[in-house]
């Protein structure tokens, strides 16, 4: 096959970034599942935004602050200034913010020293990204092919040529592409207990370790607070942290308080794994009562609903909480414009590395980093419009065939560099 652009993700990244690019462009977008089932669409809190020149020093210096200073200030910089243009292009494909009358109503979550992020419910990110995939499906220039899986790039002299893909069939292929976006978000499924879908299995990480494509503190995985205790396997139940902005506090097995709920992820979760260690238990409570019930059902339906079917009832009892792995902060080492280290190759959302988080993410701030630098990646494609001589690159595809024994070498490629990473970072410390 061949295109102008493949995108490998039907995350927000993904779908704003082919958004962006000319409509008489022909853009592919790959999914390994169902186009709706990315990490985009369960994200619950919300989307940061600068309110005002007057909250930029401390939304500054929150998402600093939260990421210990390895943030890189100039992608910091970037993001917050570029806050109220994704706004309104948002606005354009109708999402839905929370307003009381024609004002945006805002709300704070753990380490945000004020109120500056927009919700819808505690869907906002199916909200932001159904939207998107909305949009997308109307276009004619884009093709959204589900249940393909990227398994390599094609790619020659550090040139990528597009990618090497599977279907369910087995049938390997190659796409094509003057130019390709990876948007395949983080490496939950690679975690026994996860909020990612078990399907986000970190691809892009093996292959760009394989093809010496650069990477940046691929070590740096975010632990989310708190996730509903369950003894089921699989994707655990996040429940978000705008609970604890408005208010939820934990509790020990007691029911005595234990913690300043609105910490940074990495320090609260300590603190909750700490206190399941001392009171020798798998979970620690989180109380729901300190926020009014009319609030937790309008603001909060989702959870509200899925407590109830797991039997508790968070307008008139406590649920078991625990950390969960949660969202990748490093990734595929990019440019303030989402270029790789490899010529006509992007990387953009939870796949990349682009500095903002540091070593931990501030919360809120992940849609709106991924719309960014999508739309920078996007205009800077469209700038250069480069289009690549065919050349042959000689692709045995029976190596691809056998995709069980490959995924779980990717697996194991992936986790020994971030235990690699891991002891370096420990060595320098």
């Amino acid at each position: 096959m061949k295109t102008d652009i493949v995108i490998v993700g039907t995350g927000a990244a993904g779908l704003f970034a082919a958004l962006n690019l000319p409509k008489e462009k022909n853009i592919i977008i790959i999914t390994k599942d169902d186009a709706k089932n990315s990490d985009s669409f369960l994200a619950q809190g919300g989307m940061c935004v600068l309110k005002s020149e007057d909250d930029y020093d401390n939304y500054f210096e929150d998402t600093m602050k939260a990421g210990h200073y390895e943030n890189d200030k100039k992608s910091v910089d970037i993001m917050i200034r570029s806050s109220i243009d994704i706004l309104k292009d948002l606005e354009k494909y109708n999402v839905d913010f929370a307003r009381e009358g024609n004002h945006y109503i805002y709300t704070r979550e753990g380490a945000h020293s004020s109120k500056r992020i927009l919700f819808h419910e505690d869907t906002t990110g199916k909200e932001i990204t159904s939207k998107l995939l909305l949009e997308a499906e109307k276009r004619e220039n884009i093709t959204i092919m589900e249940h393909v899986t990227m398994v390599d790039v094609i790619s020659k002299d550090n040139i990528c040529y597009g990618i090497v893909a599977r279907n369910e069939e087995n049938e390997v292929f190659l796409i094509n592409a003057d130019y390709t976006v990876f948007a395949c978000g983080g490496i939950g499924g690679l975690y026994d207990n996860s909020t990612n879908f078990p399907h986000i299995t970190a691809d892009a990480i093996a292959i760009a370790i394989n093809r010496g494509i650069e990477l940046k503190n691929i070590d740096y995985i975010q632990i989310h607070p708190t996730t509903l205790y369950s003894k089921k396997k699989g994707r655990r139940f996040l429940i978000s942290e705008s609970v604890r902005g408005e208010g939820a506090i934990l509790l020990n097995k007691n029911m005595e308080r234990f913690a300043n709920e609105l910490l940074p992820r990495d320090l609260l979760s300590k603190e909750i794994l700490k206190q399941m260690k001392k009171d020798n238990m798998p979970y620690v409570w989180l109380s729901m009562k300190p926020i009014d019930k009319e609030v937790i059902k309008k603001h909060f339906p989702n959870i509200y609903k899925h407590c109830l079917e797991e039997g508790y009832d968070v307008t008139k009892e406590p649920i078991p909480v625990v950390p969960s792995q949660h969202y990748f902060m490093g990734g595929i080492k990019v440019d303030y414009n989402s270029k790789t280290s490899m010529e006509h190759l992007y990387a953009v959302g939870e796949t990349s590395c682009n500095g903002v988080h540091g070593k931990n993410r501030l919360a809120s701030n992940s849609l709106l980093e991924s719309l960014v630098f999508a739309k920078r990646a996007a205009k800077e494609i469209t700038e250069k419009d480069e289009k690549l001589n065919k050349i042959d690159i000689n692709i045995n595809l029976d190596n691809y065939k056998d995709y069980t024994s490959l995924k779980q070498q990717y697996k194991e490629k992936v986790l020994k560099e971030v235990e690699r990473n891991k002891k370096e970072h420990e060595r320098a410390n």
